[in-house]
C-alpha cells in the first residue's frame, strides 16, 4: 500500500487498526494500580512515580531483561549512581533489600523483591554501535533496537537529553564475575520472576527491555515484562530495612533529611 498520497497514508494507519500488539498502557479499574502496562521485547516506558510507590517488573516468558533508569522528579540532576550504589553498600549484585543510591549519597529507590544472581549493574545496556556490528541495526525504529537508543526516546519525553543518561542496571539476566575479572553470563531467571522496586524519592523512571549484552544468542532474544505499580508508603525508621547496614541507615538519613528541608513528608 503505497503512503505516497495522503490518501494513501490514512489507508495504510487505518489499516493497521488490527495489528496486535502486547502493550497494555491502560490503567485496569478497581485493581489499585498507578501505571499498568506491558513493555514487549525491543520496547521501553518511562513514568514519573510518587515517592512510596511500589513498582513491581515480571519477566512474563522468561527471555525479558529490563534496564532500569532512576532521576529525582524535582531536580533530575539527581540520578541513579551505579558505581556508589555497588561501593557504598559493599554489594554488587543487586536483590531484595539492596538500595539504589544517587550521587548525593541519597535513596532513590529500594528493592523489596527479586533474586541477586538474575541483576547486572556492571555492563549496563546494548548501544547503537554493539547492536549494529551484531544484528546489523541498533536504532530505536529498526528490529533490532538498542537499549541505549531507547532510553534517549524515553528521556526526552521528560525532558532530559542523551547526556543525562547515566549507567544503568539491568534485572532478570544475570553476570557474574571471575577471580580473573571476566564476565559469566548467567542467563534468565525463568517465567514468572519479579522484581520490586519501592521508591523513596518523588522518581522519573525509565525502563528499556532488550536482549543483555552478553547473550550469546544470534537472534535479538527479549520477551515482554509486565510492569505495575501501585501507591504505597516509603521505608521508615522502624522499617527492618531502615538499620540493616550502617551504611544504608546513613544514606536513608540524608535521603530524610533532604525531604523535611523540602516540606515533603
Amino acid at each position: 500500500m503505497s503512503t505516497a498520497t495522503t490518501a494513501g497514508a490514512r489507508a495504510h494507519a487505518r489499516a493497521q487498526g488490527g495489528t496486535v500488539v502486547e502493550c497494555m498502557p491502560t490503567v485496569p479499574a478497581g485493581e489499585g494500580l498507578s501505571w499498568a502496562e506491558t513493555i514487549p521485547g525491543g520496547g521501553y516506558a518511562g513514568k514519573r512515580l510518587a515517592r512510596g510507590t511500589t513498582l513491581q517488573l515480571t519477566d512474563l516468558h522468561g527471555d525479558a531483561c529490563v534496564s532500569v533508569l532512576l532521576f529525582n522528579a524535582d531536580e533530575p540532576w539527581e540520578r541513579l549512581n551505579v558505581a556508589d550504589t555497588v561501593k557504598v553498600l559493599w554489594q554488587a549484585y543487586i536483590g531484595e533489600g539492596h538500595l539504589l543510591l544517587s550521587d548525593q549519597g541519597r535513596v532513590l529507590a529500594s528493592v523489596t523483591a527479586g533474586a541477586p544472581d538474575r541483576s547486572d549493574t556492571f555492563c549496563g545496556t546494548s548501544t547503537l554501535a554493539s547492536n549494529t556490528g551484531r544484528y546489523g541495526g541498533g536504532a530505536p525504529h529498526t528490529a533490532t533496537p538498542a537499549g541505549r537508543e531507547l532510553f534517549v526516546l524515553a528521556a526526552a519525553k521528560h525532558g532530559l537529553t542523551r547526556r543525562d543518561l547515566p549507567p544503568s542496571i539491568s534485572f532478570f539476566q544475570g553476570v557474574r564475575v571471575g577471580d580473573d575479572g571476566t564476565f559469566t553470563w548467567l542467563g534468565s531467571a525463568g517465567p514468572g520472576a519479579t522484581v520490586e522496586l519501592r521508591a523513596e524519592l518523588p522518581l522519573i523512571v525509565l525502563l528499556a527491555n532488550v536482549p543483555h549484552p552478553l547473550d550469546p544468542r544470534e537472534a535479538y532474544t527479549c520477551t515482554p515484562v509486565r510492569v505495575q505499580a501501585r501507591p504505597g508508603a516509603p521505608t521508615a525508621p522502624a522499617d527492618a530495612l531502615w538499620s540493616r547496614s550502617p551504611e544504608g541507615e546513613r544514606a536513608l538519613l540524608n535521603t530524610a533529611d533532604y525531604l523535611t528541608a523540602r516540606g515533603i513528608e
